[in-house]
């Protein structure tokens, strides 16, 4: 048994022995207070480990009451006992707690107005109209993803599951994820980790992530395997394809997950072999130009029978993907669909300085993008998704409003299957049971519950949205644009993000003049058949 097995429950097993020697010597009637106290805990104890619906009193029977105890008394005492300097994590405190509200179907409102500086530089709104819309169903809040050279499109949901792998997150975690993806009829994004058991058993819609490690599709040499592809890419499970080139925390890095974290099932899950530290490369070894790159969309294309098939990136150098759209142009393979994700996307994995300083922010890349696509007449023909940090109905709308045709979001349905941010994730020690591969931890995470949570947070994310595009007097988020989003730039100046950002007209790049002497630039360095710039 391990130290962190007995540190967890030695309390409640103090307990139940102190209890059991109390009942031994009953005629003892000084030890009868002692008797009633560790009786009385040891019914807790067992109570929290039959409950289901929070993780940390099951994996912390006895101790793990205190952390709810402290969230019912004042907020400021909670903010300090609780949880410290809250607003340094990566998410903030306001935004989990909103998590947690939807998750729960509990209210989201704030009384006594907000808690925001509206004077203060960064404060964004949507302008609200003279005349409200009708509320629209948020049912309808979907997107066809699919160009002419697809044969199964797809119909996805406005907001869905980011990328995270099986071996990151514990098997429980996939199955409340994948099952409340199923609820609510949205997709739920693998991770470059590959289709484990436990997103299939609950059936619901996949993205498959192919990172550089071709997990679940490759060799015994680690190299793409198309038969291999084939085979896991006609399951009806499988609606997308998604090639991962990069991801925001960790952009042009590799990873290796070390072999004694390589169980059973992440080995036949990944087609690894056990014994040997996993490694994914920082590159692709399938393609190495643009060009390549879309050879390589066009044959996941025909070996998956026409499905969707696009790419992740985090924008780096312009240039590069200015020489991927020239790749479009030059071999007429377009891709269906591409995910931009931000520099503010998080991992467990990822090299501090990479995490705070490489890699474009996700709404500067998803402009870029949208702009180039729209200045080559391309963009009616491929799907944008984004993700980086993306929680709330307003985070949904402000991507949607600079180009954005659905969200992605990783850390907000974390929450929603009980993520404290504890910062564990490494260790295999969550209390949760959300990132652990530890079956007695995991154990904590109870799925039926977890799942309708997912699905609760969802749906009610949406139904926000639909609320706030109404009060803007918009029936759908396809009318969504710059115009309605409004940034305040100091304490005397504010402006739409109309104003705020450039945005191409269609077919500038092919036809001139540029306006802008950046997206010039870039485009006279662009490159089709290599990733390096030619000579400005």
């Amino acid at each position: 048994m391990s130290l962190s097995l007995l540190s967890r429950y030695a309390f409640f097993a103090a307990c139940l022995l102190s209890t059991l020697i109390g009942l031994a010597f009953l005629d003892q009637t000084w030890l009868w207070p002692v008797l009633l106290l560790t009786a009385a805990l040891s019914l807790i104890g067992i109570g929290d480990l039959l409950q289901t619906r929070q993780a940390v009193r099951r994996n912390y029977p006895i101790l793990g009451n205190i952390r709810y105890l402290v969230e019912g008394i004042r907020p400021e005492i909670r903010q300090y006992l609780l949880e410290g300097d809250g607003d340094k994590l990566p998410f903030s405190r306001a935004q989990r707690s909103l998590v947690y509200a939807r998750a729960k179907n509990e209210g989201a409102g704030k009384a006594f107005g907000t808690l925001l500086d509206v004077y203060q530089n960064g404060y964004e709104f949507i302008s609200h109209s003279m005349r409200p819309a009708p509320l629209a169903d948020p049912a309808s809040f979907r997107v066809s993803i699919g160009g002419p050279q697809c044969r199964q499109p797809y119909s996805a949901s406005l907001f869905n599951i980011s990328a995270m792998s099986f071996g990151s997150l514990s098997g429980n975690a996939i199955k409340a994820l994948n099952k409340g993806a199923r609820l609510g009829d949205f997709a739920h994004d693998t991770g470059e980790g590959s289709i484990s058991p436990h997103h299939r058993e609950h059936g619901g819609d996949l993205i498959w992530e192919i990172g550089s490690g071709y997990f679940g599709c490759r060799d015994s040499e680690g190299r793409f395997d198309p038969q291999r592809f084939a085979e896991q890419a006609a399951s009806p499970q499988v609606k997308m394809i998604e090639i991962k080139l990069s991801q925001g925390a960790k952009p042009g890095h590799g990873g290796i997950l070390p072999k004694h974290k390589i169980t059973a099932e992440i080995s036949a899950t990944r087609g690894v072999p056990m014994g040997q530290d996993c490694v994914s490369p920082s590159r692709h070894s399938t393609f190495s130009s643009p060009l390549e790159l879309l050879q390589f969309i066009a044959q996941l294309r025909e070996l998956s029978d026409g499905k969707p098939v696009g790419f992740k990136l985090c924008l780096g150098h312009p240039w590069e993907f200015m020489g991927i759209a020239k790749a479009m142009l030059e071999s007429g393979i377009l891709p269906d669909f591409i995910v931009i994700d931000g520099t503010e996307g998080g991992t467990g994995a990822a090299p501090l300085e990479f995490t705070d300083h490489l890699g474009v922010p996700m709404r500067e890349g998803l402009l870029f993008v949208h702009n180039t696509l729209v200045g080559l007449n391309l963009r009616d023909q491929i799907r944008l998704g984004a993700s980086g940090k993306i929680v709330s109905a307003f985070d949904i709308a402000c991507v949607l409003a600079i180009g954005a045709d659905w969200a992605n979001a990783a850390r907000g349905f974390m929450f929603a299957i009980g993520c404290i941010q504890s910062q564990s994730c490494h260790t295999n020690k969550c209390p949760t049971g959300v990132a652990t591969q530890d079956p007695l931890r995991q154990r904590a995470l109870v799925v039926e519950d977890k799942a309708q949570r997912v699905h609760n947070f969802h749906r009610n994310t949406l139904e926000a949205l639909a609320e706030m595009l109404a009060a803007a007097g918009l029936e759908h988020p396809d009318q969504l644009d710059a115009r309605h989003l409004v940034r305040r730039m100091s304490a005397t100046e504010i402006k739409l993000f109309a104003q705020q950002h450039q945005f191409l007209k269609p077919g500038e790049l092919l036809e001139g003049p540029i306006a802008s002497d950046f997206y010039a630039r870039m485009w006279q360095m662009a490159r089709a058949d290599s990733f390096e710039a030619a000579q400005a």
